[in-house]
């Protein structure tokens, strides 16, 4: 009789990432991750003692999967191409922008918290890399843009507005030229 396969901590993991990609964040439980991994529920309770748990390790799954996707940029301009990116993300990955910006999951940090956390680092450096601005200046631009794309994704998500990409980048460069202009002014 062969050995039975063996339900690691990492499968329960993307396993509840699955769930809360395909059907919400809200569905995560000991039942839907199980099914998603073709066992009893004893392997996901036995890795994470709560659902609560588990939830934490999707989020913060959810969290480096959504950074990669926001650094994935294919055009010139690194921090348009990052708002872009994140509006995109909400159209095409509605479930886990809402489990990540709207679900008050993680609702332990602010925006202007969130500026100086680890996780931001990645997009933070590209795109003072892509600015040439100090990091102070690159943070103000930053939060310039996520209000905006924020704004802009949530509103698409929610159904109130149509996804136009041209129109939407059009939008952007607009904000992202003012920012920028806000800082030249202030270093006169």
């Amino acid at each position: 009789m062969p050995p039975k396969a063996r339900v690691t901590k990492d499968m329960v993991i993307n396993a509840a990432f699955e769930v809360a990609r395909k059907t919400g964040a809200e569905n995560i439980n000991a039942r839907t991750v199980s099914e998603k991994l073709s066992c009893s529920t004893q392997p996901v309770m036995y890795h994470f003692a709560t659902i609560e748990e588990l939830k934490k390790a999707a989020y913060a799954k959810a969290d480096w999967f959504h950074t990669e996707y926001l650094t994935n940029v294919e055009q010139h301009n690194i921090p348009l191409g990052i708002g872009l990116n994140y509006i995109r993300f909400a159209v095409e990955e509605p479930h886990l922008f809402r489990f990540l910006f709207q679900s008050g999951f993680s609702a332990k940090n602010s925006l202007l918290e969130m500026i100086n956390s680890e996780e931001l680092i990645p997009v933070i450096s590209a795109m003072q890399e892509a600015m040439n601005l100090n990091i102070e200046q690159t943070k103000e631009v930053f939060v310039t843009l996520a209000l905006f794309v924020h704004g802009y994704a949530s509103i698409i998500i929610n159904h109130s507005l149509g996804y136009d990409e041209k129109i939407i980048a059009l939008h952007l460069e607009r904000v992202y030229t003012g920012a920028l202009l806000a800082i030249q002014e202030q270093m006169k």
